[in-house]
Protein backbone atom coordinates (compact mmCIF):
# COMPACT_ATOMS: atom_id res chain seq x y z
CA UNK A 1 0.00 0.00 0.00
CA UNK A 2 1.12 3.54 -1.23
CA UNK A 3 1.05 6.22 1.68
CA UNK A 4 -0.97 9.52 1.05
CA UNK A 5 1.27 12.36 0.97
CA UNK A 6 0.37 15.11 3.13
CA UNK A 7 -0.72 18.59 1.91
CA UNK A 8 1.85 21.64 2.68
CA UNK A 9 0.46 23.70 5.26
CA UNK A 10 -1.36 27.22 4.89
CA UNK A 11 0.96 30.05 6.20
CA UNK A 12 -2.91 31.89 6.92
CA UNK A 13 -4.03 28.56 8.66
CA UNK A 14 -1.23 28.86 11.14
CA UNK A 15 -1.62 32.70 11.33
CA UNK A 16 -5.63 31.99 12.63
CA UNK A 17 -4.47 28.98 14.88
CA UNK A 18 -2.24 31.29 16.57
CA UNK A 19 -4.58 34.47 17.09
CA UNK A 20 -7.47 31.89 18.44
CA UNK A 21 -5.16 30.17 21.03
CA UNK A 22 -4.49 33.79 22.19
CA UNK A 23 -7.74 34.47 22.39
CA UNK A 24 -9.10 31.53 24.49
CA UNK A 25 -6.20 32.89 26.78
CA UNK A 26 -6.91 36.31 27.37
CA UNK A 27 -10.86 34.73 28.21
CA UNK A 28 -9.39 32.06 30.51
CA UNK A 29 -6.99 34.07 32.52
CA UNK A 30 -9.05 37.34 32.30
CA UNK A 31 -12.87 37.23 31.40
CA UNK A 32 -13.60 33.99 33.51
CA UNK A 33 -12.00 34.95 36.82
CA UNK A 34 -13.78 38.41 36.56
CA UNK A 35 -17.53 37.00 35.55
CA UNK A 36 -19.94 36.71 38.70
CA UNK A 37 -20.04 33.00 39.62
CA UNK A 38 -23.99 31.64 40.14
CA UNK A 39 -25.35 31.56 43.36
CA UNK A 40 -23.21 34.15 45.19
CA UNK A 41 -23.93 37.66 45.81
CA UNK A 42 -22.59 40.58 43.99
CA UNK A 43 -20.32 42.22 46.05
CA UNK A 44 -21.50 45.86 47.09
CA UNK A 45 -19.73 48.97 47.63
CA UNK A 46 -19.16 49.40 51.67
CA UNK A 47 -18.79 52.70 53.28
CA UNK A 48 -16.45 53.94 55.44
CA UNK A 49 -17.30 54.08 59.13
CA UNK A 50 -15.90 57.28 59.76
CA UNK A 51 -18.63 58.50 56.77
CA UNK A 52 -21.03 56.63 58.92
CA UNK A 53 -19.95 58.28 62.17
CA UNK A 54 -20.09 61.81 60.62
CA UNK A 55 -23.73 61.14 59.75
CA UNK A 56 -24.22 59.83 62.58
CA UNK A 57 -22.81 63.07 64.27
CA UNK A 58 -25.08 65.31 61.79
CA UNK A 59 -28.66 63.68 62.77
CA UNK A 60 -27.89 63.93 66.06
CA UNK A 61 -26.19 68.50 65.45
CA UNK A 62 -30.08 68.49 63.89
CA UNK A 63 -32.14 66.61 66.39
CA UNK A 64 -32.72 64.06 64.22
CA UNK A 65 -31.88 61.71 66.92
CA UNK A 66 -33.85 58.05 65.37
CA UNK A 67 -31.89 58.79 62.20
CA UNK A 68 -28.19 59.19 64.31
CA UNK A 69 -29.03 55.68 66.28
CA UNK A 70 -29.72 53.93 62.78
CA UNK A 71 -26.37 54.97 61.77
CA UNK A 72 -24.38 54.50 64.12
CA UNK A 73 -25.79 51.08 63.87
CA UNK A 74 -25.04 50.66 60.44
CA UNK A 75 -21.37 52.14 61.56
CA UNK A 76 -20.87 49.61 63.85
CA UNK A 77 -21.98 46.90 61.66
CA UNK A 78 -18.99 48.14 59.36
CA UNK A 79 -17.24 48.02 62.39
CA UNK A 80 -18.33 45.67 65.31
CA UNK A 81 -15.14 45.91 67.88
CA UNK A 82 -15.39 49.55 68.41
CA UNK A 83 -16.04 50.42 72.00
CA UNK A 84 -16.73 53.81 71.20
CA UNK A 85 -19.07 53.51 68.78
CA UNK A 86 -21.15 51.25 71.23
CA UNK A 87 -20.44 54.17 73.54
CA UNK A 88 -22.36 56.66 71.02
CA UNK A 89 -24.99 54.75 70.61
CA UNK A 90 -25.50 54.54 74.08
CA UNK A 91 -25.91 58.41 74.76
CA UNK A 92 -27.85 59.27 71.58
CA UNK A 93 -30.07 55.83 73.07
CA UNK A 94 -30.37 57.68 76.11
CA UNK A 95 -31.26 61.03 75.43
CA UNK A 96 -34.14 59.68 73.19
CA UNK A 97 -35.47 58.12 76.15
CA UNK A 98 -34.43 54.48 75.11
CA UNK A 99 -33.34 53.51 78.33
CA UNK A 100 -33.03 49.19 77.75
CA UNK A 101 -31.39 49.80 74.19
CA UNK A 102 -28.80 52.00 75.61
CA UNK A 103 -28.34 49.82 78.34
CA UNK A 104 -27.32 46.69 75.85
CA UNK A 105 -25.35 49.36 73.82
CA UNK A 106 -23.07 50.28 76.54
CA UNK A 107 -22.72 46.56 77.99
CA UNK A 108 -21.64 45.50 74.33
CA UNK A 109 -19.02 48.51 74.65
CA UNK A 110 -17.97 46.98 77.84
CA UNK A 111 -18.05 43.23 76.61
CA UNK A 112 -15.13 44.66 73.65
CA UNK A 113 -13.36 46.64 77.13
CA UNK A 114 -14.17 46.00 80.24
CA UNK A 115 -12.33 49.14 81.57
CA UNK A 116 -13.61 51.47 79.65
CA UNK A 117 -14.89 54.11 82.31
CA UNK A 118 -17.48 55.68 79.58
CA UNK A 119 -19.20 52.81 78.82
CA UNK A 120 -19.77 52.21 82.88
CA UNK A 121 -21.11 55.84 83.39
CA UNK A 122 -23.48 54.91 80.67
CA UNK A 123 -24.75 51.63 81.71
CA UNK A 124 -24.55 53.40 85.29
CA UNK A 125 -27.08 55.91 84.12
CA UNK A 126 -29.31 53.64 82.04
CA UNK A 127 -29.93 51.50 85.11
CA UNK A 128 -30.65 54.60 87.18
CA UNK A 129 -33.63 55.42 84.37
CA UNK A 130 -34.53 52.04 85.01
CA UNK A 131 -34.77 52.21 88.44
CA UNK A 132 -32.37 49.83 89.37
CA UNK A 133 -30.35 52.97 91.99
CA UNK A 134 -28.23 50.08 93.87
CA UNK A 135 -26.41 49.11 90.95
CA UNK A 136 -26.27 51.70 88.49
CA UNK A 137 -24.45 53.66 91.94
CA UNK A 138 -22.32 50.77 92.12
CA UNK A 139 -21.65 50.78 87.89
CA UNK A 140 -21.05 54.83 87.77
CA UNK A 141 -18.51 54.71 90.94
CA UNK A 142 -16.47 51.73 88.75
CA UNK A 143 -16.33 54.24 86.16
CA UNK A 144 -14.67 56.90 88.77
CA UNK A 145 -12.54 54.72 90.47
CA UNK A 146 -11.49 53.96 86.50
CA UNK A 147 -11.50 57.49 85.59
CA UNK A 148 -11.90 59.90 88.11
CA UNK A 149 -12.37 62.86 85.53
CA UNK A 150 -15.27 61.24 83.72
CA UNK A 151 -17.23 64.33 83.58
CA UNK A 152 -20.28 62.31 82.76
CA UNK A 153 -19.86 59.91 85.45
CA UNK A 154 -19.70 62.29 88.30
CA UNK A 155 -23.19 64.01 86.19
CA UNK A 156 -25.10 60.74 86.32
CA UNK A 157 -24.10 60.37 90.05
CA UNK A 158 -25.47 63.89 90.94
CA UNK A 159 -28.89 63.45 89.17
CA UNK A 160 -29.41 59.49 91.12
CA UNK A 161 -28.27 61.91 94.58
CA UNK A 162 -30.73 64.39 93.76
CA UNK A 163 -33.70 61.57 93.21
CA UNK A 164 -32.06 60.30 97.00
CA UNK A 165 -32.26 63.70 98.25
CA UNK A 166 -28.99 63.61 98.86
CA UNK A 167 -28.56 67.12 97.63
CA UNK A 168 -24.69 68.04 99.45
CA UNK A 169 -23.96 65.01 97.90
CA UNK A 170 -25.44 65.82 94.23
CA UNK A 171 -24.24 69.25 94.46
CA UNK A 172 -20.58 67.80 94.64
CA UNK A 173 -20.81 65.67 91.93
CA UNK A 174 -22.47 68.01 89.43
CA UNK A 175 -19.56 70.80 90.28
CA UNK A 176 -17.01 68.48 89.51
CA UNK A 177 -18.42 67.49 86.76
CA UNK A 178 -19.17 71.42 86.24
CA UNK A 179 -15.50 71.96 86.32
CA UNK A 180 -14.13 69.22 84.17
CA UNK A 181 -16.68 69.47 81.05
CA UNK A 182 -18.96 72.76 81.33
CA UNK A 183 -19.88 72.74 77.23
CA UNK A 184 -21.23 69.25 77.38
CA UNK A 185 -25.00 69.20 77.13
CA UNK A 186 -25.32 66.11 79.55
CA UNK A 187 -23.77 68.02 82.38
CA UNK A 188 -25.61 71.26 81.57
CA UNK A 189 -28.86 69.07 81.56
CA UNK A 190 -28.14 67.48 84.62
CA UNK A 191 -27.30 70.17 86.62
CA UNK A 192 -30.80 72.32 85.57
CA UNK A 193 -31.96 68.79 86.79
CA UNK A 194 -30.44 69.14 89.97
CA UNK A 195 -31.88 72.43 90.68
CA UNK A 196 -35.19 71.75 90.02
CA UNK A 197 -34.34 69.04 92.25
CA UNK A 198 -33.95 71.43 94.87
CA UNK A 199 -36.64 73.93 94.09
CA UNK A 200 -34.45 76.41 92.46
CA UNK A 201 -37.17 76.72 89.63
CA UNK A 202 -35.10 80.10 88.04
CA UNK A 203 -31.51 78.78 87.80
CA UNK A 204 -33.10 75.66 86.61
CA UNK A 205 -34.81 77.45 84.00
CA UNK A 206 -31.32 78.87 82.77
CA UNK A 207 -29.50 75.56 82.77
CA UNK A 208 -31.80 73.75 80.69
CA UNK A 209 -31.40 77.22 77.92
CA UNK A 210 -27.83 76.18 78.28
CA UNK A 211 -28.07 73.07 77.10
CA UNK A 212 -29.99 74.45 74.29
CA UNK A 213 -27.75 76.81 73.50
CA UNK A 214 -25.25 73.56 72.89
CA UNK A 215 -28.11 71.69 71.06
CA UNK A 216 -31.50 73.25 70.41
CA UNK A 217 -32.73 70.02 68.69
CA UNK A 218 -33.22 67.86 71.23
CA UNK A 219 -37.09 67.45 72.23
CA UNK A 220 -36.29 65.96 75.89
CA UNK A 221 -34.42 69.45 76.28
CA UNK A 222 -38.01 71.88 75.41
CA UNK A 223 -39.85 68.88 77.07
CA UNK A 224 -38.36 69.21 80.52
CA UNK A 225 -38.11 73.09 79.97
CA UNK A 226 -41.58 73.59 79.42
CA UNK A 227 -42.19 71.48 82.37
CA UNK A 228 -40.06 74.13 84.74
CA UNK A 229 -42.23 77.37 82.93
CA UNK A 230 -45.54 75.44 83.63
CA UNK A 231 -43.86 74.88 87.24
CA UNK A 232 -44.17 78.58 87.46
CA UNK A 233 -47.07 79.74 86.15
CA UNK A 234 -45.77 80.54 82.85
CA UNK A 235 -48.35 78.84 80.52
CA UNK A 236 -47.52 80.16 77.48
CA UNK A 237 -44.08 79.62 77.35
CA UNK A 238 -44.25 75.89 78.50
CA UNK A 239 -46.51 75.20 75.01
CA UNK A 240 -44.26 76.96 73.09
CA UNK A 241 -41.24 74.74 74.79
CA UNK A 242 -44.02 71.54 74.17
CA UNK A 243 -44.65 73.06 70.59
CA UNK A 244 -40.99 73.05 69.64
CA UNK A 245 -40.57 69.71 71.18
CA UNK A 246 -43.47 68.37 68.87
CA UNK A 247 -42.15 70.18 66.05
CA UNK A 248 -38.76 68.16 66.60
CA UNK A 249 -40.44 64.58 67.31
CA UNK A 250 -43.86 64.56 66.13
CA UNK A 251 -44.30 60.94 66.69
CA UNK A 252 -43.73 61.45 69.97
CA UNK A 253 -47.33 61.59 72.02
CA UNK A 254 -45.83 63.55 75.24
CA UNK A 255 -45.88 67.08 74.07
CA UNK A 256 -49.10 66.55 72.78
CA UNK A 257 -50.04 65.28 76.28
CA UNK A 258 -47.96 67.92 78.20
CA UNK A 259 -50.08 71.14 75.98
CA UNK A 260 -53.41 69.31 76.54
CA UNK A 261 -53.14 69.43 80.28
CA UNK A 262 -51.34 72.24 80.30
CA UNK A 263 -54.20 73.94 78.66
CA UNK A 264 -56.39 72.37 81.28
CA UNK A 265 -54.40 73.85 84.14
CA UNK A 266 -55.77 77.35 82.28
CA UNK A 267 -59.15 75.89 82.22
CA UNK A 268 -59.16 76.24 78.36
CA UNK A 269 -61.00 72.38 77.83
CA UNK A 270 -61.73 72.88 74.42
CA UNK A 271 -58.64 73.88 72.94
CA UNK A 272 -56.68 70.92 75.68
CA UNK A 273 -59.39 67.90 74.18
CA UNK A 274 -57.72 68.22 70.67
CA UNK A 275 -54.13 67.53 71.56
CA UNK A 276 -55.41 64.79 74.13
CA UNK A 277 -57.04 62.87 71.93
CA UNK A 278 -53.96 63.59 69.12
CA UNK A 279 -52.06 62.18 72.64
CA UNK A 280 -53.90 59.16 72.89
CA UNK A 281 -54.55 58.73 69.09
CA UNK A 282 -50.17 58.44 68.52
CA UNK A 283 -50.25 56.12 71.43
CA UNK A 284 -53.08 54.26 71.55
CA UNK A 285 -52.22 51.35 74.10
CA UNK A 286 -50.59 54.05 76.67
CA UNK A 287 -53.34 53.84 79.45
CA UNK A 288 -52.15 57.33 80.98
CA UNK A 289 -53.25 59.24 77.35
CA UNK A 290 -56.39 57.72 77.47
CA UNK A 291 -56.74 59.00 81.42
CA UNK A 292 -55.62 62.41 80.10
CA UNK A 293 -58.08 62.57 77.62
CA UNK A 294 -61.11 60.87 79.67
CA UNK A 295 -60.53 63.70 82.08
CA UNK A 296 -60.69 66.44 79.40
CA UNK A 297 -63.74 64.95 78.30
CA UNK A 298 -65.38 64.96 81.61
CA UNK A 299 -64.50 68.78 81.62
CA UNK A 300 -65.99 69.20 78.56
CA UNK A 301 -69.29 67.57 80.06
CA UNK A 302 -68.77 64.70 77.11
CA UNK A 303 -69.24 62.38 80.30
CA UNK A 304 -70.32 59.30 78.11
CA UNK A 305 -67.09 59.39 76.20
CA UNK A 306 -65.36 60.19 79.31
CA UNK A 307 -66.28 56.82 80.91
CA UNK A 308 -65.53 55.18 77.77
CA UNK A 309 -61.92 56.96 77.92
CA UNK A 310 -61.04 56.48 81.72
CA UNK A 311 -62.56 52.65 81.63
CA UNK A 312 -59.46 51.74 79.66
CA UNK A 313 -57.29 53.70 81.88
CA UNK A 314 -58.44 51.72 85.25
CA UNK A 315 -60.01 48.51 84.01
CA UNK A 316 -58.10 48.39 80.50
CA UNK A 317 -59.78 47.19 77.33
CA UNK A 318 -59.48 47.31 73.60
CA UNK A 319 -59.77 50.11 71.44
CA UNK A 320 -61.89 50.43 68.40
CA UNK A 321 -58.97 50.21 66.56
CA UNK A 322 -58.45 46.41 68.40
CA UNK A 323 -55.16 47.89 70.15
CA UNK A 324 -54.54 46.15 73.96
CA UNK A 325 -54.85 48.66 77.00
CA UNK A 326 -53.65 47.57 80.45
CA UNK A 327 -55.25 48.90 83.00
CA UNK A 328 -53.58 50.63 85.69
CA UNK A 329 -53.59 49.59 89.37
CA UNK A 330 -54.84 52.02 92.05
CA UNK A 331 -52.27 54.43 92.81
CA UNK A 332 -51.87 57.92 94.89
CA UNK A 333 -51.44 60.13 92.12
CA UNK A 334 -52.91 61.20 88.83
CA UNK A 335 -53.80 57.59 88.75
CA UNK A 336 -56.06 57.83 91.45
CA UNK A 337 -57.71 61.36 89.41
CA UNK A 338 -58.82 58.86 86.32
CA UNK A 339 -59.99 56.61 89.19
CA UNK A 340 -62.28 59.22 90.99
CA UNK A 341 -63.13 60.65 87.35
CA UNK A 342 -64.17 57.72 86.06
CA UNK A 343 -66.33 57.59 88.91
CA UNK A 344 -68.24 60.90 89.03
CA UNK A 345 -68.63 60.61 84.90
CA UNK A 346 -70.40 56.93 85.52
CA UNK A 347 -72.42 59.06 88.17
CA UNK A 348 -73.05 61.98 85.42
CA UNK A 349 -74.79 58.83 83.36
CA UNK A 350 -77.20 57.64 85.76
CA UNK A 351 -74.43 54.49 86.55
CA UNK A 352 -73.91 54.28 90.35
CA UNK A 353 -73.86 50.99 90.32
CA UNK A 354 -70.60 50.73 88.94
CA UNK A 355 -69.48 53.82 90.76
CA UNK A 356 -69.91 53.32 93.90
CA UNK A 357 -67.25 50.06 93.74
CA UNK A 358 -65.10 52.63 92.63
CA UNK A 359 -65.41 54.92 94.85
CA UNK A 360 -65.29 52.33 97.45
CA UNK A 361 -61.55 51.14 96.32
CA UNK A 362 -60.19 54.85 96.20
CA UNK A 363 -61.76 55.07 100.18
CA UNK A 364 -59.78 52.06 100.84
CA UNK A 365 -56.65 52.37 99.00
CA UNK A 366 -55.48 55.56 98.80
CA UNK A 367 -56.67 56.88 102.18
CA UNK A 368 -54.67 60.22 102.33
CA UNK A 369 -54.96 61.32 98.45
CA UNK A 370 -57.29 64.43 99.29
CA UNK A 371 -58.27 65.31 95.85
CA UNK A 372 -59.17 61.68 95.25
CA UNK A 373 -60.89 60.85 98.34
CA UNK A 374 -62.55 64.40 98.35
CA UNK A 375 -63.79 63.13 94.48
CA UNK A 376 -65.18 59.50 96.27
CA UNK A 377 -67.19 61.09 98.90
CA UNK A 378 -68.82 63.81 96.81
CA UNK A 379 -69.57 60.62 94.40
CA UNK A 380 -71.35 58.77 96.87
CA UNK A 381 -73.31 61.83 98.39
CA UNK A 382 -74.49 62.16 94.97
CA UNK A 383 -75.32 58.59 94.57
CA UNK A 384 -77.81 58.48 97.93
CA UNK A 385 -79.43 62.09 96.38
CA UNK A 386 -80.09 60.01 93.37
CA UNK A 387 -81.11 57.14 95.36
CA UNK A 388 -83.48 59.09 97.04
CA UNK A 389 -85.25 61.09 94.10
CA UNK A 390 -85.78 58.07 92.16
CA UNK A 391 -88.96 56.46 92.53
CA UNK A 392 -88.82 53.06 94.04
CA UNK A 393 -89.29 49.79 91.15
CA UNK A 394 -93.05 49.38 90.63
CA UNK A 395 -93.90 53.12 91.87
CA UNK A 396 -95.03 55.54 89.53
CA UNK A 397 -94.45 59.52 89.22
CA UNK A 398 -95.78 61.12 92.38
CA UNK A 399 -98.51 63.38 91.99
CA UNK A 400 -98.68 66.38 93.40
CA UNK A 401 -101.95 67.12 95.82
CA UNK A 402 -103.51 69.88 95.32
Amino acid sequence: MRRRRRKPSHPLRLVVLVVLILVMVYVNQVVVPAMPKPFVPTPTPTVNPEAYLAQAQEAFRKGQLEVAIQTYQKAILSEPDQPSLHAALARVQLLAGQYEAALTSAENALLLNPDYALAHALRGYALYKLGNDVEAQTELQRALEIDDENALAHAFLAALYADQELYPKADEEIRKALDLAPSVLEVRQIYGYVLFSEGFYDRAIEEYKAALAINDNIPSLHIALGLLYRAQGEYNDAVTEFSNANALNPADPMPDAYIATTYALEGQYGRALQYAAKAAEEDPGNPYMHGNYGIILYKNGKYADAVKELALAVKGGTTDDGVIVEGLPLDYGRVADYYSEYGLALVKIGRCDEALPVFQAILAGVPTDEIATYNANEGISLCAAQTQTTPAEGEGTPTPTP
